[in-house]
């Protein structure tokens, strides 16, 4: 059948459909903290330095369940190593994933002396 002006096949209302219709959020990075030595006493400052994060990227923390956790704190927790709350907000899985907000986004390691070694991250998300 010939398809006159104005007419598309199959494979250009696709193409339009991924286009308008994949969610933003698909193009967010994932970013492994630490790389491949993972979450663990290292500085963590250094590892950021060069990086570019944004709003809805995801931070993956991978290290040994049971030996480290991951807390999400705000910046005076980040500065004392202290998570204010209840234990029951440190991730503990070994493969712990947060989606990052627009600002600055601050974990620790709540483990006593893990922080204070080196265990914390502040990710600045645009």
């Amino acid at each position: 059948m010939a398809m006159g002006r104005g007419s598309c096949n199959a494979a250009q209302l696709l193409s339009l459909f991924l286009i308008v219709c994949l969610p933003l959020h698909s193009l967010a990075a994932t970013h492994i903290v630490g790389d491949s030595q993972g979450w663990g006493f290292m500085s963590y400052t250094n590892w950021v330095n060069g990086k570019s994060f944004a709003a809805g990227d995801t931070l993956v923390f991978n290290y040994q369940a049971g030996l480290h956790n991951v807390v999400p704190v705000n910046a005076a927790g980040y500065r004392s190593c202290k998570a204010s709350g209840s234990a029951s907000t440190a991730a503990t899985s070994g493969n712990d994933k947060f989606t990052l907000k627009k600002g600055t986004n601050y974990f620790i390691c709540s483990l006593p002396g893990h922080c204070g070694a080196g265990m914390k991250i502040q990710a600045i998300a645009n």
